[in-house]
């Protein structure tokens, strides 16, 4: 059973509960990560979301998300769920929006309440996402993207659609 940290409003870890239980209609706050993932060419892997995703099911987001596991270093868990999500490594990940915080609700009820912080990394080797998580993926200009999400923002998820301006005004992307 995954378990997630459950949050205060002021970001203090107050819990943890299983996973499965927190996204629903009246999901509570609780720490996850969103990473951006850039090839040696400055290249942004942009990946869509399985159809069999509890939330956002089919949208384009950021390369990935997850949640750290209750005690684990935050770093160690984007490079955990990287490796697990995409199949490659992510090197040199920095936290570049730490405090990063969103609230959302999909088509079909269910909230995202995250303090959610920002990363971003690299990869060096070929990607073998998991299908399970990810449907499609592609390797974009960050000037793309951000055309993109202004022309069809219905197609992206919604922390994508907060996160990108926040990323350009740090010069991140």
């Amino acid at each position: 059973m995954e378990l997630v940290t459950l949050l205060a409003e002021d970001g203090t870890a107050i819990g943890t509960a299983p996973k499965d239980t927190v996204h629903s209609e009246a999901t509570p706050l609780h720490l996850a990560f969103s990473c951006y993932v850039f090839d040696r060419e400055g290249h942004l892997l942009l990946t869509r979301r399985a159809l069999s995703k509890r939330t956002w099911p089919g949208v384009w987001t950021n390369s990935f998300c997850g949640h750290p596991r209750p005690d684990e270093d935050m770093i160690e868990a984007v490079v955990r769920r990287g490796t697990e999500e995409i199949g490659a490594r992510p090197l040199d990940v920095v936290s570049v929006l730490p405090a990063f915080r969103y609230r959302a609700i999909d088509a079909g009820g269910t909230v995202e309440h995250e303090i959610c912080p920002v990363h971003v990394a690299r990869v060096d080797d070929a990607i073998a996402p998991d299908s399970a998580e990810v449907m499609e993926w592609a390797w974009v200009r960050p000037d793309d993207l951000r055309i993109a999400v202004s022309s069809t923002p219905f197609a992206f998820s919604p922390w994508l659609r907060e996160q990108l301006p926040l990323l350009h005004e740090a010069g991140r992307i």
